[in-house]
């Protein structure tokens, strides 16, 4: 990769490193003080943690044993995400899933609201969002979120969201029987307010053409967009209705995230090309949906 490509990712991976830690937060600040349950695989570990402390009489240090659960169980998906969705990707969620154990394990369990409502909605805003920024800088938390992003490459109807919201309903019924229904019901509520937020946070579904118009040999620009984007270029030659001069229109689609990257690429080709950007665009047919 070269430095500009380095460091670009670098950053993402910082941001969403910070969202891992915002992930904690909501739920060692809210959802576990209130005795209730993160749901998706974060919330099963949460569950054998219960199983084994108040059934088996197994007990643990000041740490949150679901964590070390959490990141043992991720291990195979780290294998799958390796195979399916290529390096880039892989290090990213490894690094970000590292993280996250780690502050699940050290952020403190301090109970900060005592009204159970207000913390399933401040609980399920702060984790979805933390979730949503790890997803946007094109990593995952790990679990069912390598599963999500499977799916949406597979149907585009499918947000990661979704897919965490169906496994919920599956580890709810589960929290019901063990335990009762109000941890139940309050868990769900939090699980509704982490994916709307997390889906918010994400805005997977923001698509973007953009026209660029350049006099120079576009040759190695299209290589490095095909390279570092895995996007398709539309070109055709043009000429200018004033100067008569020829030109090439690249006409690409890609997600709005991908903009300043595609940016970068362009200016180091061609600092004077002339760039369109139009958002929000309906989009049918075989486009790759990316995170």
């Amino acid at each position: 990769m070269k430095r500009e490509a380095i460091r670009y990712e670098a950053e993402r991976t910082v941001v969403a490193i910070f969202g891992a830690f915002l992930y904690a937060v909501g739920v060692n600040l809210f959802v576990v003080p209130a005795n209730l349950y993160t749901g998706s695989l974060m919330g099963i570990c949460q569950v054998i943690r219960t199983v084994l402390a108040q059934f088996l009489g197994v007990t643990f240090t000041n740490i949150d044993i679901a964590g070390v659960i959490y990141y043992l169980m991720n291990l195979p998906l780290f294998l799958v995400s390796f195979r399916k969705m290529g390096r880039k990707f892989f290090a990213k969620t490894v690094v970000v899933v590292t993280f996250m154990t780690f502050f699940v394990s050290v952020v403190p369990s301090s109970r900060i609201l005592q009204d159970t409502m207000a913390a399933c909605v401040v609980g399920g805003l702060i984790s979805g969002a933390g979730t949503g920024l790890i997803l946007r800088m094109g990593a995952t938390g790990g679990g069912m979120d390598i599963v999500g992003v499977l799916l949406v490459r597979w149907r585009q109807d499918f947000s990661v969201g979704k897919v965490n919201l169906l496994v919920n309903i599956i580890l709810y019924g589960i929290c019901l029987f063990l335990f009762d229904v109000e941890v139940a019901l309050y868990s769900v509520i939090y699980a509704a307010v982490y994916s709307m937020a997390m889906d918010k946070m994400h805005t997977q579904n923001i698509n973007v053409e953009v026209n660029i118009i350049t006099k120079v040999d576009t040759t190695e620009l299209e290589q490095e967009v095909f390279r570092e984007l895995g996007r398709g270029i539309t070109k055709w030659v043009s000429q200018g209705a004033y100067t008569h001069e020829q030109s090439n229109i690249l006409y690409i689609m890609l997600s709005k995230y991908e903009v300043s990257q595609l940016k970068t690429i362009i200016h180091k080709h061609d600092p004077g090309a002339f760039i369109v950007v139009n958002e929000g665009v309906s989009v049918d047919g075989n486009y790759l949906k990316k995170l």
